[in-house]
């Protein structure tokens, strides 16, 4: 049988590229998006070919509404959940700390701490269900560890958070046979450079990494993949800097 992974913000990027290769790897799919339904829809048409059954979920990770909705659509349709790939987040234009508003720090935590946090939660109490267990990867970013000073030190906080958080979620749900670890990707060259306003960031920021290249979302999706494996049954509550060295 096939094992299920739920993939959050899995339109684009690093979420299409580990759907595209967990489809290959022998996953069906439940594939999270926001806005992008053409994005899910290629992706999901990219795993079919590949043999794997997918449900495509729209909704807003900063909505507990949405994300209960989300899993109840899972639960409806496969009745279980082997891996979580907890990858859904947002940035902003570059700004300095003084510039920062209220409302993109809510908008900010919401998506990238307290939705991350929720779909994960909910994630576990399924797993306890099954003896299995299962196995969550989160997305956090070297960010948090570098600061981000002069650009996105919001979002490097966010990130922070997520961070600790997994440490602890892993220690507390170890003995039920569920692995959680973090993937913290260095400058890779997605879409979401755009979205922050900087589309060019990814080139422009080169020459900062030891390795003068960005990623690719596919040398991350690698990793994210490792850590969801039985190769890795030994590693929880680990930190996996994919990041050309820096």
């Amino acid at each position: 049988m096939r094992k299920l992974c739920l993939i959050t913000g899995a339109s684009a990027g690093i979420g299409a590229a580990t759907a595209k290769l967990a489809a290959k790897a022998g996953y069906d799919l439940a594939l999270n998006y926001r806005s992008d339904q053409a994005g899910a829809e290629a992706v999901a048409a990219d795993a079919q070919s590949d043999g794997a059954q997918t449900l495509i979920v729209q909704a807003d990770v900063s909505d507990p509404d949405q994300i209960e909705n989300m899993f109840a659509q899972i639960d409806a349709r496969f009745g279980k959940l082997d891996a979580l790939v907890n990858n859904a987040g947002i940035v902003d234009v570059a700004t300095r700390v003084e510039e920062l508003t209220y409302e993109r720090l809510r908008r900010m935590f919401d998506v990238n701490v307290i939705g991350a946090i929720m779909v994960a939660k909910e994630a576990v109490r399924r797993m306890q269900q099954q003896p299995s267990g299962g196995a969550i990867v989160n997305v956090s970013s070297v960010a948090a560890r570098l600061g981000s000073a002069n650009e996105y030190v919001d979002y490097a906080a966010t990130k922070a958070a997520l961070d600790t958080f997994s440490k602890g979620l892993a220690e507390e749900v170890a003995t039920q046979n569920i692995r959680v670890n973090v993937v913290r990707p260095g400058i890779t060259d997605t879409e979401i450079h755009a979205k922050g306003g900087a589309p060019d960031r990814a080139r422009r920021l080169a020459h900062r990494i030891p390795m003068q290249r960005a990623g690719a979302p596919e040398e991350i999706a690698q990793s994210i993949l490792y850590l969801l494996s039985d190769e890795a049954s030994y590693v929880s509550g680990a930190f996996l800097d994919v990041s050309g060295g820096r």
